[in-house]
């Protein structure tokens, strides 16, 4: 695998680690600014929809520019963010720092996967994907758990400033290492729209938000779950997050290498198996360790759809894909804001803190549903042309002239 890709899983490791970092200091944050938490969650909510408003913003913007200039602008916007929210005075300056960081992030991964694709075999493209989103992975591991601790002991506005570091260093790893492809000629706005006029795309974002949809509704409630019905204490939330995320590595690892091999069996197994997880954990949610080990393979098996789902899209929108492969990462945001709505609603709804997992199952399930109609509808493009009725053998043998 190409150095390059290393200053890209760098950047990507920065743009996780501040996207769910805030989770772990929204009491510090809110406490520092005199708001409530629910005011204060508005951080998190803000940054989402402006991952789902920024992707294909950004991307639009950067079509007259070379990919790699436009990840340096990219990492740039991320760098400022990050150093806006660490100084920010009020919170509604740490609520633009916010959104300001969040615009990077869809386009950055978008462009990424293509030029991470770009720099291997075609035969190697989702391994390539898979090494750049293992600095999203391994930022759940490390950088969330350590940010936290940051932000617990020195204050929320060091692990911020912290961020924005290793967003300069990421910058300065795709300036040196990132070869500058030449921009694919005759490719324009119209043409990159164009891309979704092919139903196989929108199939796999659709299956993106579903499936990761899943996911997130129940780790979005994790917490309260964790600590109210499995019955472990506060502080053993923190390595219960490390659990998801070195399943998350690993799901990441394993995806990345199969959908090389076979694209949509992996997404069969794994979207399936999703479902099963997400509806056994109403029950695993009451044991200990039980729980645990559903945590890890609820991680593992949400990102081992990530890869192969992010190189469909590339492989549908193949003629123009940079902005089908951004919007894809905004489908991942706008999956999770989805689930975490359905999941507070079946709460509020005095269902329990489990019931979020049967909102996941429900939407995993879903995704496997779409999975398999869009490989009959593609199969079914891709089969012989009917023969002429009527027309004899010998007549089907012979050549059209005209």
């Amino acid at each position: 695998m190409p150095l390059a890709l290393l200053a890209l899983a760098i950047g990507a490791f920065g743009i996780g680690t501040t996207e769910f970092v805030i989770m772990g200091l929204l009491p510090e944050v809110a406490g520092d600014f005199g708001v409530s938490i629910p005011t204060a969650g508005l951080l998190v909510t803000g940054y989402a929809l402006g991952v789902v408003l920024g992707a294909p913003l950004m991307t639009v913007l950067g079509t007259r520019i070379s990919r790699k200039r436009m990840l340096m602008l990219l990492m740039g916007l991320f760098i400022a963010g990050n150093l806006l929210s660490a100084v920010a005075p009020v919170f509604g300056v740490m609520l633009a720092g916010r959104v300001v960081a969040s615009l990077a992030h869809g386009a950055f991964f978008g462009i990424g996967s293509v030029v991470a694709a770009e720099l291997v075999a075609p035969e190697k493209k989702a391994g390539a994907i898979a090494m750049m989103f293992t600095g999203l992975t391994v930022a759940n591991v490390v950088g969330v758990p350590l940010g936290t601790l940051v932000g617990q002991t020195l204050g929320w506005r060091t692990t911020f400033a912290i961020v924005a570091g290793l967003g300069f260093i990421g910058l300065a790893g795709i300036a040196k290492l990132v070869p500058d492809l030449p921009k694919p000629e005759g490719v324009r706005l119209r043409h990159e729209l164009a891309a979704f006029r092919n139903v196989q795309v929108l199939f796999a974002m659709a299956m993106t938000i579903l499936g990761f949809g899943g996911v997130f509704a129940a780790v979005t409630y994790l917490a309260p779950m964790m600590t109210d019905v499995a019955g472990y204490a506060d502080s053993s939330v923190t390595w219960l997050l490390v659990l998801f995320g070195l399943g998350m590595v690993a799901g990441n690892l394993i995806g990345g290498k199969f959908a090389d091999r076979a694209l949509m069996p992996l997404l069969y197994i794994s979207l399936g198996a999703l479902a099963v997880v997400l509806a056994l954990f109403t029950l695993t949610a009451h044991n200990k360790i039980a729980a645990a080990v559903t945590i890890t393979l609820i991680g593992a098996l949400g990102f081992a759809t990530v890869p192969p789902l992010q190189k469909r899209v590339l492989d549908q929108a193949s003629g123009a894909p940079t902005l089908a492969s951004a919007m894809n990462i905004g489908a991942f945001n706008l999956g999770n804001a989805l689930s975490a709505w359905l999941g507070g609603l079946v709460i509020s709804a005095g269902l329990g803190y489990t019931a979020p997992n049967w909102v996941g199952a429900v939407l995993a399930g879903s995704a496997l549903v779409l999975a398999v109609l869009s490989a009959v509808l593609e199969r079914r493009s891709s089969a012989p042309s009917l023969v002429v009725t009527g027309a004899t053998p010998v007549e089907q043998a012979l050549p059209a002239h005209h």
